[in-house]
């Protein structure tokens, strides 16, 4: 029973967590651009959601104001970067840091979400559904619904007009130009939207965990990048597998990966440098797969 809640709280977890994944497969993969954005736009989602909840919003709504503030976010280092003239890995950074300041502004360094206010996973609508279960297994249920909501609706984007540009730019931006489009307003659009899906997921993660911390964000951009490239290796062989399918696959495997050193008694402050070792495995690993190419 122990190890059956273990589990079933892992995969929440990554359920939740390919919502980062899904935003860092656009800029990392599709259009090859470095974001450390994210590191900013993952508190700021989180923050923006302590303080609409203790203010009494609906959770739900809170999502999606949340998601449109991350995009903000997103349009901020796409101007920096293509409207400026600042190279993509600066522009990142000098968002991420400006955001530092501005999620202390909104939320201050941390916020406790009181058990009485409702959040996405007790409101009146799940609870009426999934009424009956027990508050892990409504998490579980939602965060996967969510996934895969998140997933098809990307899917399908990226089938559109929009979305195949927005493919091109990394692959051959010199098409994109000679379909008479904006490279760098298809860039700026890669970035709203990745962030946007970043900062809903610190929304979600805010609402699991009834609180933010201004440092939440820490890391999170390593994180991302190796589900990124776990799923990408992993089915690197299976063409008829999408690209968010394997990112889905890749945050779970990376969390349980995390459940499974944390279990064999790995102390707490040693996470973050089992992180580092996992993703640089990975990156090594991927390097040999594809004969000796780099990822960076």
């Amino acid at each position: 029973m122990v190890f059956l809640d273990l589990l079933i709280s892992t995969l929440t977890q990554g359920f939740i967590y390919a919502l980062l994944s899904y935003g860092v497969f656009i800029t990392y993969k599709i259009l090859d651009f470095p974001d450390l954005t994210v590191d900013g736009s993952f508190p700021l989602g989180a923050a923006i959601t302590a303080v609409l909840l203790v203010n009494g919003m609906d959770p739900y709504l809170v999502l999606l104001i949340s998601a449109a503030v991350g995009a903000l976010a997103g349009l901020a280092t796409g101007f920096i970067h293509v409207r400026l003239g600042v190279r993509d890995l600066l522009a990142g950074i000098i968002t991420m840091t400006a955001l530092f300041s501005v999620n202390l502004q909104i939320a201050g360094s941390n916020l406790a979400v009181e058990r009485a206010i409702d959040t996405i996973f007790t409101a009146k609508p799940v609870m009426v559904i999934l009424g009956p279960m027990s508050l892990m297994m409504r998490k579980f249920i939602v965060t996967l619904v969510l996934a895969l909501l998140v997933k098809l609706l990307l899917d399908l984007y990226l089938k559109t007009k929009s979305g195949l540009l927005l493919r091109a730019v990394g692959d051959n931006s010199t098409l994109v130009t000679t379909l008479a489009k904006d490279k760098g307003t298809m860039k700026i659009l890669g970035l709203v939207i990745a962030n946007g899906l970043v900062a809903l997921c610190g929304s979600v993660v805010c609402q699991e965990q009834r609180a933010f911390a201004s440092t939440m964000g820490t890391g999170q951009v390593v994180f991302g990048l190796a589900t990124v490239i776990i799923g990408t290796t992993l089915f690197r062989r299976f063409s008829f597998v999408k690209g968010t399918t394997a990112v889905l696959v890749g945050s779970v495997f990376y969390k349980i990966c995390i459940q499974v050193a944390i279990s064999l008694g790995l102390p707490a402050n040693l996470l973050k440098l089992v992180m580092a070792v996992l993703f640089l495995a990975v990156l090594i690993l991927g390097e040999k797969k594809k004969g000796g190419a780099k990822y960076a």
